[in-house]
């Protein structure tokens, strides 16, 4: 493809800007995403601009600039009222300490306890098994309609968008993430991106610098309440896209009325007990996980990954209201684990958004069998 001289130039200035580390606008920023999105730039340029913006590090303007231009360009908008709050949450990956799926284990437990979840994942890209490996592992389709995952949030309280499937961002996402393996900007902007426009959001970042900047972000596109954080280990020297259960965990909370603040988060603030990283590390084996996460939102083992899904659950049911605090929250988790209904949340989850082939049935059956649940425990259709 001949590319156009002006247009390449233009392109490689701001590429140049980057480099000596100026910052764009966010007009600038959408209009550099807007070319790449169009595959108006040859890769090198493309590639070039995404490690250039976040070896600068990204402005909450320069985000905001690619968060828009992927919803303008690049994805599927849902026409349902789905309602409110609806809640999104998930990691931009990116962080230092890879652990089990945390954030789907929550997503479950907390949709559960009637927190209504349009989660927007994607496969792994800085890790060995992302949200999407790990649910299409357990039976969900993770190529199907967005009406089918409107619909599994309607009947269920969740489903699941896939953020590297063509129905879901039908122009580019896939191409430009099926290509590169280091994070990058879109781990943020598209990963905010979803079909529909959650109100609420627990999210994990993969800095502490980055917990303020993406939390000016998320308030200027519109969300109304949410806790951006990133934890800690022990010493605070390496940190997770996640609520902590090893350290501390920093949090920066806003409120529909404008208020905002920030504060460091222990597992003993809220009855947990700390953890040691191995416990619950990633093992980079999407089956070995697929079991995990079946134990433990059954209560059947790991019980210290338990412990690090109800302190996140906890958080999501405190963020819509359903737990008057955090700790109220982990301990209505706890709850739901224990009498089986994250079990049966899972289930009805597969039921509704699996394929109609019936194979989606028969992995969740089948992983059930390998994390040691009778037919009759994990048959709650």
């Amino acid at each position: 493809m001949a590319w156009p001289e002006n247009s390449l130039r233009e392109f490689g200035a701001n590429i140049q800007r980057l480099i000596r580390k100026e910052d764009l606008s966010r007009e600038e920023s959408y209009e550099m995403f807007r070319h790449v999105l169009l595959n108006r730039q040859p890769d090198l340029q493309q590639g070039a601009f995404l490690s250039a913006l976040v070896s600068k590090g990204e402005t909450h303007q320069e985000i905001a600039g690619a968060w828009q231009a992927i919803v303008e360009f690049d994805t599927a908008i849902v026409a349902d009222e789905l309602g409110r709050p609806l809640v999104e949450n998930s990691g931009t990956g990116m962080d230092q300490l890879k652990t089990f799926n945390v954030s789907t284990a929550a997503s479950i437990v907390a949709a559960a306890g009637g927190a209504r979840l349009a989660r927007h994942g994607a496969r792994a890209l800085t890790s060995s098994c992302g949200t999407v490996d790990l649910l299409e592992r357990i039976g969900i389709d993770v190529e199907c309609e967005v009406e089918t995952v409107v619909l599994s949030i309607k009947k269920e309280g969740i489903g699941l968008f896939n953020g590297m499937s063509a129905k879901v961002h039908p122009q580019s996402l896939g191409r430009i993430l099926s290509q590169i393996r280091f994070g990058s900007t879109l781990n943020i902007a598209a990963s905010l991106a979803s079909p529909c426009r959650p109100t609420h959001a627990l999210r994990g970042v993969y800095t502490r610098e980055m917990v303020p900047k993406v939390s000016r972000v998320m308030k200027e596109i519109g969300y109304e309440r949410a806790m951006i954080v990133h934890g800690f280990d022990s010493d605070k020297k390496m940190g997770m896209d996640e609520i902590s259960t090893i350290g501390e965990t920093l949090v920066h909370e806003f409120f529909p009325n404008g208020e905002e603040q920030i504060f460091l988060l222990a597992p003993e603030d809220v009855g947990v007990k700390r953890a040691a990283y191995p416990s619950i590390a990633a093992t980079g084996d999407v089956s070995k996980e697929a079991v995990r996460l079946m134990k433990v939102i059954s209560g059947t083992g790991y019980p210290e990954c338990i412990d690090m899904t109800c302190f996140n659950a906890g958080a999501i049911l405190y963020l819509v209201g359903k737990a008057e605090d955090i700790r109220t929250g982990v301990e209505m988790s706890r709850g739901i684990i224990e009498t089986g209904k994250a079990l049966a949340k899972l289930c009805r989850w597969v039921e509704v958004q699996a394929d109609s082939s019936g194979e989606g049935i028969k992995k969740y059956l089948n992983t059930a069998a390998e994390a040691g649940l009778s037919a009759e425990v994990a048959a709650l259709l």
